[in-house]
Formats: C-alpha cells, sequence, structure tokens
C-alpha cells in the first residue's frame, strides 16, 4: 500500500498574535507522534510582509514563509485576530480568498474567524467564535449563520471554533477526519485533553447580567435570586415592580434580552452548577435546592441552556472526591469504613445550614 502524502498545513502569523493559539498549529501538525517514523502532516508558517512578529506576552518571532505559502497549502489556520475592529490587510484577505477558491481548508480559532467573514468566505456559512462576540460578528456580517452554543463548527471546507481552548477540539476533530480515531486518540492521550468533549460553549458563558434596569426591574431581579425554590408567576412579580403584566414583561425584556421566565431558569441552572460543583448532593436534591423542584426538570432545562447534563457537568468540574485515600497512620480498612458515617455527618451539616440560613444556596 502506498503511503499517504504529509497533509501541508500552514499557519498565518501577524503581529499581536496570541501564542497560545497560534502554538496549537504547531503542536498538531509540527511534529510527529512519539515512536512513530511517519510525518502525518507538513507544517509552515506565514507572515504578512516577512517583518519580525511581536506576540502578546513580549517576545518577537521570525516566520519563514510569505503568504505565497497559502497558495501551496492543504489546510490553512488562522489563530485569534489581534482587533476584531480592524479590518485585516487585503493581501492576507486575497490570499484567503483564492484559497478558499481552490477548495482549500480554512480552519480559525476564536475570533480568527473574523479574518474569515472580512474575506467573504463564510457568507452563507455556519460559523462560530468566542461566546463574547457571537453577536458582534452576527450583526456585522448578517449573511454568516452564528452558532453560539458549540465549541466549533465544520462547514464543508471552511471551520470554526469558539473560545481559544476549544481550538483543541476542532484540531482534534481534525486528525479524526484525516486519519480516523485510532490517531486521533494517540494525539489526545498525548496533550492529555479528552478526546471528545461533551457540551457546547454555552456552558462557559457567564449567568447573563441585565444592561440597563430602573429601581422597580432591579429590585424584582434581587428577590428573584433570593427566592429560587419559589413558585414564581409574572403577575406576582409584575405586582412587585408595580406595573400590569404586559408593561412588566416589556421592560422587564428590554433590560435582561429574554423573558422573566427565561431569566429565572437561568438563574436555577447558575445555581444547580454552583452545588454540582461544590457538594456531592444527589441530583434529586440538586434540583430542589435549585427550585426545579423535579430532577427530570433539572436535566431537561440543564441541556437546552448548558448543553450537556448535570451528571457530565459534576464530573468535569465537581470537588475531588475526599474518600479515596486513607489518611496517614490509619489503614485503608479503617479509612473505608468511616467514609460513610462521615459523608452522612456532611450532609446532615449541609441541610442544618441551607434549613438555617433560608437564602445561602441561593444567587
Amino acid at each position: 500500500m502506498q503511503r499517504k502524502q504529509p497533509i501541508f498545513v500552514v499557519s498565518i502569523a501577524y503581529d499581536g498574535l496570541f501564542p497560545f493559539e497560534f502554538s496549537m498549529g504547531a503542536l498538531f501538525f509540527g511534529r510527529a507522534l512519539p515512536g512513530s517514523d511517519d510525518s502525518l502532516y507538513r507544517f509552515g508558517v506565514a507572515s504578512i510582509d516577512g517583518s519580525p512578529i511581536r506576540a502578546v506576552g513580549g517576545f518577537e518571532l521570525i516566520a519563514q514563509g510569505r503568504l505565497s505559502l497559502l497558495d501551496q497549502a492543504h489546510t490553512i489556520l488562522i489563530p485569534g485576530w489581534r482587533d476584531t475592529d480592524e479590518v485585516p490587510p487585503a493581501s492576507l484577505l486575497n490570499a484567503i480568498r483564492r484559497a478558499a477558491a481552490r477548495g482549500a481548508r480554512l480552519v480559525s480559532i476564536c475570533n480568527g474567524a473574523f479574518v474569515l467573514a472580512h474575506a467573504g468566505v463564510l457568507d452563507g456559512r455556519r460559523a462560530t467564535t468566542h461566546w463574547a462576540l457571537t453577536e458582534t460578528l452576527r450583526t456585522r456580517f448578517p449573511k454568516v449563520t452564528v452558532e453560539p452554543n458549540v465549541l466549533y463548527v465544520e462547514d464543508g471546507n471552511i471551520l470554526t471554533s469558539a473560545g481559544s481552548a476549544s481550538g483543541l477540539d476542532l484540531l482534534l476533530s481534525i486528525v479524526r477526519r484525516d486519519y480516523g480515531p485510532k490517531i486521533a486518540n494517540q494525539y489526545a492521550r498525548l496533550m492529555v485533553i479528552p478526546p471528545h468533549r461533551e457540551g457546547g460553549q454555552s456552558q462557559f458563558v457567564l449567568q447573563p447580567v441585565a444592561v440597563k434596569t430602573s429601581d422597580k426591574i432591579s429590585s424584582v431581579l434581587d428577590w428573584m435570586a433570593q427566592n429560587l425554590r419559589r413558585d414564581m408567576r409574572i403577575e406576582e412579580l409584575a405586582a412587585r415592580a408595580a406595573m400590569s403584566p404586559r408593561s412588566f414583561t416589556r421592560r422587564f425584556r428590554a433590560a435582561t434580552g429574554t423573558s422573566p421566565m427565561e431569566w429565572l431558569i437561568r438563574l436555577r441552572i447558575r445555581q444547580a452548577q454552583d452545588l454540582l460543583e461544590s457538594t456531592r448532593e444527589p441530583i434529586e436534591r440538586v434540583a430542589e435546592l435549585a427550585g426545579f423542584g423535579a430532577p427530570e426538570s433539572l436535566r431537561h432545562h440543564f441541556r437546552r441552556v448548558v448543553g450537556t447534563n448535570p451528571a457530565a457537568w459534576r464530573r468535569t468540574f465537581g470537588i475531588a472526591e475526599q474518600w479515596t485515600t486513607a489518611a496517614p497512620g490509619v489503614n485503608g480498612r479503617d479509612a473505608a469504613s468511616r467514609r460513610p458515617d462521615a459523608h452522612r455527618a456532611r450532609r446532615k451539616r449541609d441541610r442544618r445550614a441551607a434549613a438555617s440560613t433560608g437564602s445561602a444556596l441561593r444567587e
């Protein structure tokens, strides 16, 4: 069988480069897998004008190639662009257009999607970028279908990732596409990252903050956050703001960008996340403390908003198991025999604290 030729990958470098995003390409494509004689990829770096490149962090690098490398590349990497308000140089945009026209694979990390958008190659395509910039991308480039709640998007030969670290997920998916899951898993082990990450970038978005509120709306927001376990109706919330339900709903949306009930659900999800991260309460108890009542309701809304389930969130972000190692001077059998009592005592303390502090476990 004839050996497959290495895939030629070129990363673009420019002043204001973000080293982390740039180095991902070098780590994935600039070296052979340990223990392998075969190079799966050939890696090059192209600068816009050949000048030394000042990277964020106070150092410089010199790229060996120029933009002409893009005319030869199978895959082109675009690390996060230095300024989303700056239109990239025409020479770079033209090189990207030529590459797109011949079917090269174009890959952006974080706000590198703005470079592709300025080149016009995202028109009519699906794409993503960092969660804080998805609305900006959508507004400035209305022909682009922006997917805000994913780690990355693959739309034919154009691939875009969300925040910086999600670039690792995207590059791993590229290896999987090129060489299959076995090789991709070897890369994942080498990088010490999961072969596949559940959920989307919505799980990393902070709880939304109202952008403009009156004192009346603000007081209702505070009350909602402190009473997550109560049943709430629009009529009750409107009465607290001394407004009609219709006026309250309109003014609430103007202040927060969403409806009162959706705001409440997200407050409860944020509380559930905190409990999943910081306690070992069972899912049923987390659902109760967060105000969802039934665990089915928690799971439904958690997956809808966060993109994964509560159990997966706890596995990823929960506190480490404290009962796996015996304390010095205590043999494993004695330590194991103490686990249930210690666990039950801790749960009793948590329940007493919740009962005595009322809203302490609420946003």
